[in-house]
């Protein structure tokens, strides 16, 4: 039961995460808020040391002052600023700087392949769809959501929480 819990959770809330970012280019706080309880109920189930835990708190509360910043100075989403924090909390220090790089290489690539999308026009089948014409916008948004849920997805199985999951 407990393997499930981690090893189903936190996927699944990255996928959403993603889908939502690209469907909509928002990330519903409410995605924020259950990656932080269930890495709660994970941490509890896997009988996560305490430190272990505050130490993974402060991480995610870190990034999110910092995001924060970030968010003010517009250089990135609200939703994107939460959702980082909150997976922060899964990644841990140790897998933090690891995380962020290969999530800024994800987000250059989405970045590029959009930029190159743009360049054409939209297949018939793509002309009605409201989320294909909000991506398609010579000046739109960059759904970066589904980069750091990518990079999330990446780094899982190396996170404290995952070994401890599975019983390594």
């Amino acid at each position: 039961m407990i393997q499930y819990a981690a090893f189903i959770l936190f996927p699944l809330i990255m996928l959403i995460a993603a889908v939502s970012d690209l469907m909509t280019m928002k990330i519903s706080n409410f995605l924020s808020a259950g990656l932080l309880l269930a890495f709660l109920l994970v941490a509890f189930l896997t009988k996560m040391p305490m430190q272990t835990l505050l130490w993974s708190l402060g991480c995610g509360f870190m990034m999110l002052a910092i995001t924060f910043g970030m968010f003010a100075m517009g250089w990135v989403g609200g939703g994107d600023a939460k959702l980082v924090s909150a997976i922060a909390i899964w990644m841990g220090w140790s897998l933090l700087m690891p995380y962020l790089l290969v999530a800024s290489v994800f987000g250059g690539i989405l970045t590029l392949v959009l930029l190159m999308f743009r360049r054409f026009r939209l297949p018939g089948f793509l002309a009605n769809r409201e989320w294909a014409l909000r991506l398609h916008k010579p000046r739109g948004g960059i759904p970066y959501g589904v980069a750091l849920a990518a990079s999330a997805l990446f780094f899982y199985p190396s996170t404290q929480i995952w070994m401890s999951a599975a019983g390594a």
